[in-house]
């Protein structure tokens, strides 16, 4: 397989200081203390990026996700003083996308305004739930108030591209309960929407204490009810867990799950990047940074905690493990493109996928809605 072209590029930025952890979260987040070295971090930030500037080889950002912890902890100022120093190392697409993750326990009117001055377009709020009860149960430092009132604020500031992030499946919850909460972020009129389901991960507080969630009946009535009624509202279907108005799929999300190119700077962050060795040979690798604050801001230590190889054997399996998170699955020549693989280097596990009725292949491989609903089975086949 002959490739000509390296994938599209985004950047993905970690900032990994919250008021306090939550007892779900099992994200890079530490608490922060009375105050966040937000000079130091910015500094050690760009720092961090002459590393990876290299590895963009020449190639415009289309795209920028600012996720944590909570990064809206940091100031505007912080961010303009970042975005001229990338700008000094990297080439901005015209049409550029710049999340930044934000949650309503932090928000600050004026902050929303300066951050949409300072070239952020799109916001993503950590909402999570509409129900005080919920919200408590959760560990969340906001109310259904702030909630509400950090979406108004955040139109009011500039921002048209804003997505609300919302959990089902929590301790106590109801259908009624997960109705009221989607129809609730559907009156704002937000483009997009990610909702999924409240999981118990390792290493979080409550996987030590494991809180009494919905019945399997329930939580099947609740993913049911809520695709209908986002899909009555004119919300696309697009991802496992994104839902989005027409045109307004998250670009930088695309881009993870098609396979592209992302840097990645500050603590903990992972990145995946690809290029062309001096005999025309393609390779793609995995990298990510210094996990702890602490050792992220120590000049003695590297920014760089690892990177491994993605091996041409295990590349049918990275890409797809991606791709058919997405409804459409991706095409057979994008999927020959991504990985300088062809078809048949996964044809075994791809027919044993046609055979249980979990894969469909013609110009696009891509999930049957059984595969949608059995990804990881889907998915294991790969392995």
């Amino acid at each position: 397989m002959t490739l000509n072209a390296l994938p599209p590029l985004s950047l993905y930025i970690h900032v990994p200081w919250c008021v306090r952890k939550c007892p779900y979260c099992d994200f890079n987040s530490h608490a922060a203390g009375e105050q966040i070295p937000q000079q130091q971090y910015v500094e050690a930030l760009l720092a961090d990026l002459q590393s990876e500037q290299p590895l963009a080889l020449q190639r415009p950002l289309q795209s920028i996700f600012i996720g944590g912890g909570t990064p809206s902890l940091l100031s505007a100022e912080a961010y303009q003083q970042l975005f001229t120093g990338l700008r000094q190392q990297l080439v901005f697409a015209d049409d550029i996308e710049i999340t930044l993750e934000a949650n309503p326990g932090t928000f600050e009117a004026e902050r929303f305004r300066a951050y949409r001055q300072s070239g952020i377009n799109r916001l993503s709020m950590g909402i999570q739930s509409f129900n005080d009860l919920h919200l408590q149960k959760l560990g969340r430092i906001h109310d259904s108030d702030q909630a509400k009132a950090a979406i108004a604020a955040a139109f009011k500031a500039g921002f048209d591209n804003i997505n609300i992030d919302l959990m089902h499946g929590l301790p106590g919850q109801s259908l009624a309960d997960a109705m009221q909460d989607i129809d609730t972020a559907i009156s704002f009129n937000t483009p997009h929407l990610s909702w999924y389901q409240l999981t118990i991960e390792p290493n979080t507080e409550f996987y030590k204490r494991p809180p009494t969630l919905p019945e399997d009946e329930i939580l099947w009535d609740i993913q049911e009810a809520g695709q209908a009624r986002l899909a009555a509202a004119g919300f696309q279907h697009y991802e496992i867990s994104a839902f989005a108005k027409p045109g307004k799929q998250a670009r930088h999300n695309l881009n993870y799950w098609r396979f592209g190119d992302y840097l990645c700077i500050g603590a903990g962050a992972h990145g995946k990047v690809s290029w062309f060795d001096e005999q025309g040979h393609f390779h793609s690798q995995r990298r990510w940074k210094t996990r702890t604050p602490k050792d992220y801001l120590d000049p003695t230590k590297n920014f760089l905690a690892g990177e491994e190889a993605i091996e041409p054997e295990d590349m049918g399996f990275e890409c797809l493990m991606n791709a058919l998170r997405l409804h459409e699955g991706i095409s057979v020549e994008l999927f020959e493109q991504r990985t300088g693989i062809g078809l048949d280097a996964v044809r075994e596990p791809i027919d044993k996928a046609i055979q249980l009725g979990l894969l469909e292949v013609s110009e696009q491989i891509r999930p049957t809605e059984r595969g949608r609903l059995y990804l990881n089975e889907l998915l294991g086949l790969f392995l």
